[in-house]
């Protein structure tokens, strides 16, 4: 920690483990309310340093947010990154709060945003959960009849949007009855009735500038639900995740005890903000940690963006790690002498860090400059990833550790540490955060329960369906499968969900099969399930199968995915896992598709 955090108040967590006790203690955290007292206290300590690197020209002020170059901007990714300091950030939170509320915006208002990843999404967010009202971030893939439903839901009556969304939203708005008024983030045309955020977010200053503050001292409950997350929008009756300042603080506090962040990382921000994960651990945190984020311009663009940001940290799901692993060895690979030479560093790295001594940064030089040159973690989350692929980035300098989240636990549950970590597995459980098992089979596994004060308070309006997740004794359960190992790291099986059971009593983790399934060459992506064949349920497997390899295959490159003769060479690959597994687990059958899975915002296959 700083010096310079000295005045503030540091958060001490009771740690009851001695092993982390002592060989690896806790990192210290300032003690925080809620998010505003966390956003006055980083204005003191990080006022002048950047809080964001953005590539717009208004949020940016290189251009007036209603000038002729306003009225024609284009998405330009050739532009340089601009930063915000957090002076400014925290200046235009409370210029924009201070207009909403004097439009009459209040703790009986639900404000909807449903937007790319943007500055002004970033403003609106703080602006709103600071005591004004109930914030309801929107997965802006959403569909139009999801949309609907999920904003009467939320009784939502103020739609915060950008143009990505205009269309959609156009078609629906006769379908929206609460919603009182509609602010779009880029500039409307002419005849356009919507207001504009930097309109709104000057008369926000004007109002300042005349002595109106009274929007900084708006009460605040931290136990009060400000924050509405939706986990679904397909039913009828969509489950509202409703959070409260203190699940966001502890979560803040408890994240930065465990993994070390601070004023000099760089985060590149790529994952969709609506989702808690990106919410609370690649914005929030870094508010509060006084770290800089950097806006991705998109997928194809993030390691040019890493090299242009000389990034730190990247918040991240399992499968662009596994993107940054292939194409990083699709380049080695082609040149047999620079093959040989990676592998021989591999083993000398790998000698020398028994013995204390760390050379990857010098041995795998060109590697690290291919993302920037700066890159010291990699955090991944969303979904489970294979230890092998967190310990071959590990191996090349690039310190990658996973976590355990749900949204009802906003979301963080468990984490590993910066220098106590275990690659097979989600992580420690949070400080002051009580993980058990309940229910275990004849090999210790059952369902993962949690509780502490980063649980939600329920489900909006919804009793019944908070009674099934959070028992009398206050244990949120998360439907996951899986058990603690001797240091008391979480390890998941699977989904609770997705367990199939044989005739015989007999249960199988679909996930640990198809783990096994996607280690194999011609096998991109594959599901798992049980299938009834002479009444008894066997194990059936749907793969996707990986183009390249197959190309790379004399006798099937070319071939369609769905070929007869990829099948059997895929049958081939199945049958060695079926050997490494016991007879019930055996994959019984196979199909394959010719596209890759349908997948959530989480990069999550759709499994049903």
């Amino acid at each position: 920690m700083t010096n310079q955090n000295s005045e503030f108040k540091l958060h001490d967590f009771a740690v009851e483990n001695e092993l982390e006790k002592y060989r690896y203690p806790l990192d210290d955290v300032r003690e925080i309310r809620d998010l505003r007292d966390m956003a006055q206290q980083s204005e003191k300590l990080y006022g002048d340093r950047n809080a964001y690197l953005l590539k717009d020209p208004i949020a940016t002020r290189q251009i007036a947010p209603r000038s002729e170059e306003a009225k024609n901007l284009k998405v330009d990714h050739s532009r340089p990154y601009v930063g915000v300091t957090f002076k400014q950030f925290f200046a235009d939170v409370r210029a924009y709060g201070t207009a909403l509320k004097n439009m009459g915006i209040n703790m009986k208002s639900r404000v909807a945003i449903i937007a790319e990843t943007r500055y002004e999404w970033y403003v609106s967010y703080l602006a709103v959960v600071n005591g004004l009202a109930v914030v309801v971030p929107l997965d802006k893939e959403l569909p139009a009849n999801e949309i609907v439903n999920l904003m009467n839901s939320a009784e939502a009556d103020y739609l915060l949007f950008s143009n990505l969304k205009k269309d959609v939203i156009e078609g629906i708005r006769d379908q929206m009855p609460t919603v009182k008024q509609y602010i779009n983030f880029d500039l409307p045309k002419e005849g356009e009735t919507d207001l504009y955020f930097w309109d709104i977010l000057q008369e926000g200053e004007k109002a300042r500038e005349a002595g109106d503050v009274t929007y900084d001292t708006l009460p605040i409950d931290p136990n009060e639900m400000h924050i509405l997350l939706f986990t679904s929008g397909t039913v009828s009756k969509p489950k509202g995740v409703m959070l409260c300042h203190h699940n966001i603080c502890t979560n803040l506090m408890g994240m930065c005890s465990l993994l070390y962040i601070d004023e000099n990382d760089r985060f590149l921000s790529v994952l969709p903000l609506h989702h808690t994960y990106e919410c609370t651990c690649g914005y929030l945190c870094q508010l509060y940690r006084g770290s800089c984020v950097a806006v991705s311009s998109g997928l194809r663009y993030i390691v040019q963006n890493m090299k242009e940001t000389k990034t730190t940290i990247i918040l991240v799901v399992p499968l662009m790690i596994e993107a940054f692993y292939r194409g990083i060895m699709r380049k080695i690979t082609d040149n047999p002498k620079q093959h040989r030479k990676f592998k021989f560093g591999l083993a000398l790295s790998r000698f020398l860090l028994k013995i204390g001594i760390d050379i990857r940064p010098k041995l795998f030089k060109q590697i690290h400059e291919g993302f920037g040159g700066h890159l010291r973690l990699i955090i991944s989350g969303g979904a489970a990833i294979e230890p092998s692929l967190i310990k071959n980035m590990q191996d090349m300098g690039f310190h990658t550790v996973q976590g355990y989240g749900l949204t009802e636990c906003a979301p963080i549950l468990a984490l590993n540490r910066t220098h106590f970590y275990n690659n097979r597995a989600a992580g420690l459980p949070m400080p002051n955060v009580e993980v058990k098992i309940v229910d275990p089979d004849e090999d210790g596994i059952g369902e993962i329960v949690g509780r502490g004060d980063n649980v939600m308070l329920g489900y909006y309006r919804n009793e019944e369906k908070t009674r099934e997740v959070i028992d009398e004794e206050g244990f949120y359960h998360t439907g996951d499968l899986g058990y603690l190992d001797e240091n008391d790291f979480v390890i998941i099986t699977g989904r609770k969900a997705n367990l199939i059971v044989t005739r015989n009593g007999k249960n199988i983790f679909p996930e640990e099969i198809e783990f096994l399934l996607n280690l194999q060459p011609l096998i991109q992506e594959s599901v798992v399930s049980g299938k009834t064949v002479n009444n008894d349920i066997v194990v059936h497997a749907e793969i996707f199968p990986n183009r390249d390899a197959v190309d790379a295959d004399p006798e099937l490159k070319g071939l369609e995915l769905t070929d007869d003769r990829v099948l059997a060479k895929i049958q081939e690959q199945v049958k060695e896992v079926n050997r490494k597994l016991v007879n019930y687990k055996a994959v019984h059958s196979v199909s394959l598709r010719d596209t890759e899975f349908p997948k959530n915002t989480s990069r999550k296959i759709k499994r049903f």
